[in-house]
């Protein structure tokens, strides 16, 4: 039996990148899954068919994840759609980084509503559903810059920090109902953020990281294949480090 038989995921931000991957591969582990992303374009189109190549059901909605009525709305059309949903995945995110010193409150407020208060907007629209089943798996991609800051990302880093705080409480509130809450946080993953970087810059990373290369969004995705499933039924709270050993 695959590990995500029969289970409805949600994953938010999953036209492309790290959500893309862990779309597919909850797929392959046999879930259903809906996948939001700003707009559903000719990539959502392709990410929903590679998805139904599983044999699964699979379906894109075009959401602002930032905007919490359309967060609601769109976990009411997929519990309608899909019958259930077991597992959410809260990826959304961008970057604008900068200095603190030159870091505008647009740069500051678009990081915060897009990376963090979306996961709010989410989490709060499939607690009573989740609550209603009497169990669930919320995952929260944060990063090591959560755990660690960065330089010119004050903004980045304290939206993923926020992430993992917002798994902790999520997961001392809810773990009476059977609902678990954890987060990843993911180091140097090779996706098109990072390809922009030139191979100097790459192979510089690289010399940082104990085992000497970026992450895949496929490492990723199994870290998340892992918590969404009942292999880690009794891990609640806890933040794992998908880093390659970089922020040992």
């Amino acid at each position: 039996m695959k590990l995500l038989e029969g289970k409805v995921a949600v994953v938010t931000g999953a036209a492309r990148g790290i959500g893309k991957a862990i779309a597919l591969k909850f797929a392959s582990e046999g879930a259903n899954v809906a996948f939001t992303d700003l707009k559903i374009d000719e990539q959502g189109l392709a990410t929903q068919q590679s998805i139904e190549a599983f044999g699964v059901k699979g379906k894109g909605y075009a959401s602002n994840a930032a905007n919490f009525e359309e967060a609601h709305n769109v976990i009411s059309e997929i519990h309608k759609e899909f019958g259930r949903i077991d597992i959410l995945v809260n990826n959304a995110g961008i970057t604008r980084d900068g200095l603190m010193m030159r870091m505008s409150e647009e740069q500051w407020d678009v990081i915060i509503n897009i990376n963090l208060k979306s996961a709010f907007n989410f989490i709060h629209a499939v607690t009573p559903i989740m609550m209603k089943q009497k169990n669930g798996s919320i995952i929260n991609m944060a990063s090591v810059v959560g755990v660690s800051g960065n330089a010119g990302q004050a903004n980045y880093s304290a939206s993923k920090a926020g992430m993992i705080g917002l798994a902790k409480s999520v997961a001392k509130e809810l773990g009476s109902r059977g609902i678990r809450a954890n987060a990843i946080a993911p180091g140097f993953i090779i996706t098109e953020m990072t390809a922009v970087l030139s191979e100097e810059v790459k192979a510089e990373w690289a010399k940082q990281i104990p085992l000497r290369r970026g992450g895949t969004p496929e490492d990723v995705a199994n870290v998340a294949t892992f918590l969404a499933s009942d292999l880690s039924s009794y891990v609640t709270g806890q933040t794992i480090l998908c880093d390659g050993g970089m922020n040992t």
